[in-house]
């Protein structure tokens, strides 16, 4: 049998498996473990110590997977670094990623030299050990973006220290990987008893240099990709080849500079890709393009690489280091919460950042398993045992992590889970009325997910009980009976009366409560002009039907959003509260794919609308999409 044809056997069996360890990940995440969590552990299952699905001489054919992956996790940490989200809060990244860089690498490469009980570090020379030390302290500086992201949106998180942690995170996966470079330079020439001279500087600034211009021409020809109109899944297939041939070529470089000129230049890859998604995310148009490409491909990436991941890990050695684990997990603790009290308190934040804003920064994922795979296939004599270690230690930050970062978040109180009424006031509705026609719009509401009550002047042994209605029985309309029924606590009011009784619970409502939105049905289209001068919005079915019938001779589409028959299609408004914001033009949003801004309102004013147009606090956004875009975008645009 032919090597490439026992190669797409390997292959073959191996995305069988990644669909059944999909599956068996899914199932932890409803356990409210992270998905990485569950491809690990379905690694192992049909890894070497498992089922032996896949063995240690099946390994070697499957890099390219590694290396394909490794290039896609770069090019999402490069995209997620967004310059023009951070810019207010610019002072408080800058000191809060800095001590964590300076202070975890510190505390980490200064205890692994010293932890002489680690097996391989026990038998190496003080050189090496410094080697390791190095490399230890570079891969815990490395975060994880996706499962701060994941928390963040299963929280509907929203507010300073919810964005000082996501661009913290991003950031420090940016920097780790220059880091690392340096790291494994020295690492290299530590252990190869290499002198550290001029020309050994200048050769890696010379490494730099050429990295970052294969960035610069590698954005490029993401661009090119990007521009060229064609389906989603052939750009992710591109850009997994491109990003693969990144590796290629760097290997290629080593190979020819130690062939030529006696050094070898270690061009990292995962630089190189970050370089070109961040130049892609923030200096071309096709920001949004890369960003659907990747959330497509990505749930597949990911499950292919840390399948592989778990499958290669080694049990044997991992039962004799697990005490090991769990020490360097506890300094890894120590090291963030000082690196939070000293970064936090350099930055002025509050006192409450420095005692909580540690715990969004304990998860590692994409890019530390990245640089251990990197140290792995570096290091062959020792790499094994060390990447045993450090994924044991991951693995427990992934578990760790999620559930103390939820918690930083509520005691920051910058969750926007609805509990009751009072925290959804946003999406809550009152109708007066009960009747056919309230039912169904209470019922349509719901789906919406708005609180929805009804308020009654019925009697109320004529009213039959409604499942999951909660109905209001008043005796009259005055103010108290307003107050009891607690109208404060919604947004908006539908009067669904008589024409008289909607005139006198409108006056009540503009006279003694605070500023909401009042919408009003009329029988009599005579009356339309009374609630215009208190300031409600007016329904009148006499006039409504012939206009809903003009929309649909003059634009059906946009009829059929307002009737709701666009499948999970909505047209909503949205007003812009928070201060970010303001001044930032639409093309430089950051929009779910599925979402399209149509009108901004100003001061009662209709903007003519364009990609330049900048948005001020108190906007009123006209927007379509998808009812889940829509909720995330309404909490990106709030303060």
């Amino acid at each position: 049998m032919s090597q490439i044809t026992q190669i797409l056997i390997v292959v073959f069996a191996f995305v069988w498996v990644v669909i059944a360890s999909n599956q068996v990940a899914k199932f932890f995440q409803r356990i409210k473990l992270p998905l990485i969590t569950g491809f690990l552990l379905s690694g192992i299952l049909i890894g070497p110590y498992g089922l032996q699905l896949v063995q240690y001489d099946s390994v070697p054919k499957l890099d390219f997977i590694n290396y394909t992956a490794l290039s896609f996790i770069a090019i999402v940490a490069g995209s997620e670094l967004y310059l023009k989200e951070i810019r207010n809060s610019f002072k408080s990244i800058l000191w809060n990623t800095f001590s964590q860089l300076i202070i975890t690498f510190t505390v980490i490469s200064v205890s692994v030299y010293f932890l002489e009980f680690i097996p391989f570090l026990s038998q190496m020379n003080k050189t090496s050990k410094i080697a390791v030390a190095i490399l230890s302290g570079s891969i815990f500086v490395a975060k994880s973006p996706s499962s701060v992201v994941a928390v963040i949106n299963e929280m509907r998180a929203k507010g300073r220290f919810t964005k000082m942690a996501i661009s913290v995170t991003v950031l420090l996966d940016v920097l780790v990987i220059i880091l690392f470079t340096v790291c494994l330079t020295l690492a290299n020439n530590l252990i190869h008893d290499t002198s550290i001279n001029i020309i050994f500087l200048l050769a890696i600034l010379l490494e730099f240099i050429i990295t970052f211009l294969l960035g610069y021409i590698l954005s490029k020809f993401l661009k090119l990709l990007l521009s060229i109109k064609i389906s989603n899944f052939l750009r992710a297939v591109f850009l997994l080849v491109v990003g693969f041939s990144v590796y290629k070529l760097s290997g290629f470089i080593e190979q020819i500079s130690l062939e030529y000129f006696g050094l070898e230049f270690i061009i990292e890859p995962l630089l190189v890709c970050i370089i070109a998604s961040f130049l892609v995310t923030n200096y071309s148009k096709y920001r949004d393009e890369l960003t659907l490409v990747i959330k497509e491909s990505g749930p597949a990436v990911y499950a292919a690489f840390f399948t592989l991941a778990g499958a290669t890990l080694s049990i044997d050695i991992l039962l004799d280091i697990w005490l090991i684990a769990f020490i360097i997990f506890g300094i890894y603790m120590m090291a963030l919460v000082l690196s939070s009290v000293i970064g936090n308190t350099l930055a002025r934040n509050p006192k409450l950042y420095g005692r909580v804003g540690w715990m969004p920064f304990i998860t590692q994922a994409g890019v530390g398993f990245a640089l251990i795979y990197e140290i792995s296939h570096s290091f062959p004599s020792w790499g094994t045992e060390f990447s045993t270690i450090i994924i044991a230690v991951i693995v427990l930050n992934q578990i760790i992590g999620p559930p103390l970062f939820k918690w930083a978040i509520k005691m920051a109180g910058e969750s926007h889970l609805p509990k009751n009424l009072s925290d959804t006031n946003n999406r809550s509705a009152l109708i007066f009325g009960l009747e056919h026609q309230s039912i169904n719009l209470a019922r349509d509401l719901q789906k919406e997910n708005y609180i929805v009550e009804i308020a009654s002047v019925e009697k109320r042994k004529n009213i039959p009980y409604i499942k999951g209605l909660r109905i209001h029985f008043l005796e009259s309309l005055n103010v108290n009976c307003l107050h009891n029924i607690e109208v404060n606590a919604f947004s908006t009011i539908i009067l669904m009366l008589s024409d008289g009784e909607n005139y006198k619970v409108c006056r009540l409502l503009f006279n003694y409560f605070e500023n909401k939105i009042v919408v009003v049905r009329l029988f009599d289209s005579i009356f339309a002009d009374k609630f215009h001068e208190l300031g409600a919005l007016v329904v009148d079915p006499a006039t409504a039907i012939s206009k809903l019938i003009e929309q649909f001779v003059r634009s059906p589409i946009t009829a059929s959003l307002i009737l709701g028959e666009e499948d999970k299609k909505a047209l909503v408004d949205i007003k812009v509260s928070d201060r970010n914001l303001h001044g930032i033009a639409l093309r430089n949003l950051r929009l779910p794919p599925d979402v399209l801004i149509l009108s901004v309102k100003r001061k009662g004013q209709m903007l003519i609308s364009h990609g330049y147009t900048r948005l001020r606090r108190g906007d009123i956004v006209t927007v379509v999409g998808s009812v889940n875009s829509l909720e995330d975008l309404s909490l990106q645009f709030e303060e």
